[in-house]
C-alpha cells in the first residue's frame, strides 16, 4: 500500500483558486489519457504472454549460468532498478542479471565480455525499433562472442524481445530462428514496465503474476496521481523548476534514474517541463544539503520512503531504522524551512506489490502532469536529434 501526504509541507506554496482551477481539468487529462493511441499500459496484459515468459525464465536458469540484457532506456531501466532494490548488497544468490547496451564504455564492455567469457551465457536483446545505435553495437559485439564459444548453435543463446512485426531485430529473428518476445506497438518505452522488455528478465528471480497483479493494483491510486500531477503542477507554476526525488537507500539510486527518464522525456518538450533530478540521504545531506537548504529556491523535493523495515539492527537500545525515521522527519522540516516545499510517497513495506503499484502510480502521474503542462506524453522528438547528428557522421 502507498501513502500520500501533498499538504504537510508543500502549504504555504499552494494557492486553493489555483487548486480549483486544475482540478476542473481532472476529467479533460483522464479522457485524453483514454483516448491516446499509446496508452496500452493502462491495459490488461494477456495472461498467456505472461505464462510463456515465467516459463521461458524458468528453462533459461536451467540451463545458464547468467543473462546479459542489451538494453538502452526504457528497455531496461524498469526491470534493473527491480533488480537492484530487492537484491541484497552483498553475497547476493539470485540469478545473475547482467546489463550491457546503456553505454558504449570500452571499458565497461571489454571487462563484461572477459567476465561471461567462461560463463555459460544467454543474451536478451530489447529494442522495439531496432535501430538504436547503442543496442545494435552491442549486440553485433556480443553475437560474435557468442559464435566463437558456441559456434553453430550461438542462436540458441540469444531472445529477442521486439516490434511482431517489422524492424531489423524482426529480420534478425527471423534469419537466425532466435526465440523472441514481442513489444506492442501502443507501448512507448519509458511506459513499457508492463511488458516483456522487463517481466522477462524480471521473471528470472521473482514471480512476475505477483508483479503483474501488483502493478494494476496501482489503477486505485488515480486522483491521488492526479493531485500529484496538479501539485507539481502549481509548485511549477511558482518557478520550482526542479524535483529533487530523495530516497533513503542506495539501492534505490536506478529507481531514481527511471524516474528521471519517465518524468524528463514526458514533460521536456517545447521549452517546458520539470527537471528531474535524485538524491540519496543521508549521504547528499553532506554534499547537496547545503544547496538545497539555503541555495537558489528553484527546487521542490518528493521523498520516497519506506515505513517498515524487514532488518532490525540494534543502536544504543534503539531499531536503527527508529533513527532514520527521525532524521528523516528532521531533514524534512529543516528544508521547508528553508523555502523548500516536500511531497511524501511512502511505501507501507518494501514488497512487489507495492514497488509494482507505485511504477503504474508515477507512469499515471507522470501523463496527467505532461497533459496538465500542454505537450503530448508519449513522444520524444528531441531524442532523435543526437541519433540524426550521430548517423550523419557515420554516412559521412
Amino acid at each position: 500500500m502507498l501513502r500520500f501526504d501533498f499538504k504537510t509541507y508543500t502549504k504555504d506554496f499552494l494557492k486553493e483558486e489555483s487548486y480549483q482551477e486544475l482540478l476542473k481539468k481532472k476529467a479533460k487529462c483522464i479522457e485524453q489519457l483514454r483516448q491516446s493511441t499509446m496508452a496500452g499500459w493502462t491495459e490488461e496484459i494477456n495472461s498467456e504472454l505472461v505464462e510463456q515468459i515465467q516459463a521461458k525464465a524458468e528453462e533459461i536458469k536451467s540451463k545458464y549460468d547468467c543473462m546479459v540484457v542489451i538494453g538502452i532506456g526504457g528497455s531496461y531501466l524498469g526491470s534493473y532498478a527491480f533488480h537492484e532494490l530487492f537484491k541484497k548488497y552483498y553475497q547476493d544468490s539470485s540469478f545473475e542479471v547482467l546489463y550491457a547496451g546503456y553505454t558504449l564504455s570500452t571499458k565497461y564492455i571489454s571487462d563484461l565480455l572477459e567476465y561471461v567469457q567462461e560463463k555459460n551465457v544467454f543474451v536478451n536483446v530489447i529494442s522495439k525499433s531496432g535501430n538504436t545505435k547503442e543496442i545494435m553495437i552491442t549486440y553485433e559485439i556480443f553475437k560474435n562472442l557468442l559464435k566463437r564459444k558456441y559456434g553453430e548453435q550461438f542462436n540458441q543463446h540469444i531472445l529477442i524481445t521486439t516490434n511482431e512485426k517489422e524492424g531489423y531485430l524482426r529480420k534478425e529473428v527471423e534469419e537466425n530462428h532466435y526465440d523472441s518476445l514481442p513489444l506492442p506497438d501502443h507501448i512507448g518505452g519509458r511506459y513499457s514496465f508492463i511488458t516483456a522488455a522487463h517481466l522477462f528478465p524480471l521473471a528470472l528471480n521473482y514471480d512476475i503474476h505477483i508483479i503483474v497483479d501488483g502493478y494494476y493494483d496501482g489503477k486505485r491510486y488515480i486522483d491521488e496521481a492526479f493531485q500529484y500531477a496538479f501539485t507539481r503542477k502549481m509548485l511549477f507554476d511558482q518557478g520550482k523548476v526542479v524535483e529533487n526525488f530523495c530516497v533513503w537507500e542506495q539501492n534505490m539510486t536506478p529507481f531514481c534514474e527511471w524516474l528521471k527518464q519517465l518524468f524528463g522525456e514526458t514533460e521536456g518538450k517545447e521549452s517546458k517541463g520539470i527537471l528531474p533530478t535524485s538524491v540519496v540521504y543521508s549521504r547528499d545531506l553532506h554534499s547537496l544539503g547545503q544547496f538545497i537548504q539555503e541555495g537558489n529556491k528553484i527546487l521542490f523535493e518528493t521523498f520516497i520512503t519506506v515505513n517498515k523495515d524487514s532488518h532490525y539492527i540494534d543502536y544504543e537500545k534503539e531499531n536503527l531504522q527508529k533513527f532514520t525515521n527521525l532524521m528523516i522527519t528532521s531533514v524534512e522540516k529543516a528544508h521547508f524551512q528553508g523555502k523548500t516545499p516536500i511531497i511524501e510517497i511512502e511505501l507501507s513495506e518494501l514488497s512487489l506489490e507495492n514497488v509494482a503499484e507505485m511504477i503504474y502510480f508515477f507512469q499515471l502521474s507522470a501523463a496527467f502532469s505532461a497533459f496538465l503542462m500542454g505537450v503530448e506524453p508519449f513522444n520524444q522528438p528531441g531524442v532523435e536529434v543526437y541519433k540524426q547528428e550521430m548517423s550523419k557522421e557515420l554516412n559521412d
